[in-house]
């Protein structure tokens, strides 16, 4: 079973650790997600959309990512989290932390820290491979597609995230 360390809120290890899901963290406790924003030569992002079996925000789009693993570095796992959901490999790509946000959600187990890094390389819709388990498609898609997306009410967390959709 996969786990994820468990933290303070000054983002400090607290030494234990949960299963993925077990949603047992108390108010003061977080884990930590990452998101991985790739955006081409051309300033498309790739986005992906969420398979319909999800039990939250099926069809959904979002930005590749995921739980950092229990022992893992946020980078790493945004490094992972592109790869396997997107077969893009941007493990060469310079380090880039975008922003760093917080979620609590009082009495529901699901306290986390949100760390977005962006990744700019050369690649094209012919080199994407989405993980069908996790997403029934993706786009390139520009910042305008993007906020339009989430005005229709189909964009995870874009109000928490939109300012990363800014030209660097």
């Amino acid at each position: 079973m996969e786990r994820w360390d468990i933290y303070d809120e000054a983002r400090n290890l607290t030494g234990r650790t949960m299963g993925r899901n077990e949603w047992i963290l108390k108010d003061g406790e977080y884990h930590i997600t990452v998101l991985g924003l790739v955006e081409n030569l051309e300033g498309k992002f790739l986005i992906t959309q969420r398979v319909l079996t999800k039990s939250w925000a099926p069809g959904w789009w979002e930005i590749p990512g995921g739980a950092v693993q229990a022992g893992e570095e946020p980078f790493a796992a945004a490094v992972r989290e592109v790869f396997e959901e997107t077969g893009i490999d941007v493990s060469g790509c310079e380090k880039v932390l975008a922003l760093t946000y917080k979620r609590v959600n009082p009495g529901e187990g699901d306290n986390y820290f949100v760390d977005v890094y962006r990744f700019k390389l050369n690649f094209s819709a012919a080199d994407v491979q989405v993980q069908k388990e996790e997403a029934l498609g993706f786009k390139l898609a520009a910042a305008e597609e993007i906020k339009a997306l989430a005005e229709a009410g189909i964009f995870l967390h874009y109000n928490s995230i939109k300012e990363v959709f800014e030209v660097l």
